[in-house]
């Protein structure tokens, strides 16, 4: 009989054979829970270990096991996003670049965001925006509550308001915010990008550091995987066979809705090669995880720099 898991995960393309069905885990029935918000998903995980495989941000795991819950993560990672187009501003504010929001009010929906963490790490590495330098002003409560360092400077938004009202109304100077607000795809004049070209910034980014950042990781319970340590590799095989599942199905690239579809998708095999979002503790992965692990570290979300052994439970696919 197989064993049954509770598995909360977004519908990505990678992961559509394992929701239908058409491949399945060797010895495992993924049972997948309704769908919900990442905020309610990652909540769920990290206060009641709510699921048996969870896709679940990695800064916010990061802060979990630092805080000592019982979680280990296989190196399955479901989602990844540049992150320069993701910073918004005022365009009447007479900001033009990262260093004229030194000092400013920025506000964000969570520090814990990986969104955040990473372009504010990128931001800082690069020597245009020092993180300690902003006065953060965040929307809600953290995924998992983590010890703010004493030279952190945040406070919470008024009650009712989100960050991009603040910013619009002229009381905050930017958003770091992982979704495209619906205002500026309506076109409201009071809110932009602050980098228009944010497509050339991240492709140069690639091209300069060889990563393309990771946002989640898979998360499952400690217990579980001491108690079952087989399906480890059961999963690993199985989100591999379903990624490539979904290669083949848009290597034809006719099934795309897009009118230069084929035209992006050879371009961004000549980018990334033939597997853009490999899983597994490859070179690239590692230091993938050891950036966003130092990022989670300096922006005092974390009180130590833990191991990528640690972390991750060992796996052979």
């Amino acid at each position: 009989m197989a064993l049954r898991l509770r598995i909360a995960a977004d519908r990505f393309e990678s992961v559509r054979a394992l929701a239908d069905g058409s491949i399945a885990p060797e010895g495992i029935e993924l049972a997948f829970q309704p769908h919900m918000t990442n905020p309610v998903r990652h909540r769920a995980m990290v206060t009641d270990l709510a699921f048996d495989v969870c896709e679940l941000n990695v800064c916010t795991y990061l802060v979990a096991r630092d805080r000592g819950v019982e979680l280990t993560a296989i190196p399955v990672f479901l989602f990844r996003r540049f992150r320069h187009g993701n910073i918004f501003i005022n365009p009447r504010s007479g900001i033009r670049s990262a260093a004229d929001l030194t000092g400013a009010r920025i506000g964000c929906p969570s520090m814990e965001a990986a969104s955040n963490v990473w372009i504010h790490g990128i931001l800082q590495d690069e020597g245009e925006l020092a993180h300690r330098s902003v006065n953060w002003v965040v929307e809600r409560e953290e995924d998992i509550a983590f010890t703010p360092p004493p030279d952190l400077r945040m406070q919470r938004a008024p009650a009712g308001q989100s960050v991009v009202e603040l910013l619009m109304a002229g009381q905050i100077d930017a958003v770091s915010t992982p979704q495209t607000p619906r205002e500026l795809l309506a076109g409201d004049p009071r809110i932009g990008r602050l980098f228009e070209d944010y497509v050339v910034r991240e492709r140069q980014y690639f091209e300069r550091t060889g990563l393309f950042p990771i946002m989640h990781i898979t998360a499952l319970p400690s217990a579980l995987v001491a108690r079952e340590p087989w399906i480890v590799g059961s999963l690993m095989r199985a989100f591999e066979a379903s990624k490539q599942a979904a290669y083949a199905h848009f290597s034809d690239v006719r099934v795309g809705p897009l009118a230069w579809f084929g035209a992006q998708w050879e371009s961004e095999q000549r980018l990334f090669g033939a597997d853009a979002w490999p899983h597994g503790l490859t070179d690239t992965n590692r230091r993938n995880l050891e950036t966003i692990i130092r990022y989670t570290y300096e922006q005092g979300l974390i009180s130590r720099r833990m191991t990528i052994e640690e972390l991750f439970v060992p796996t052979e696919t």
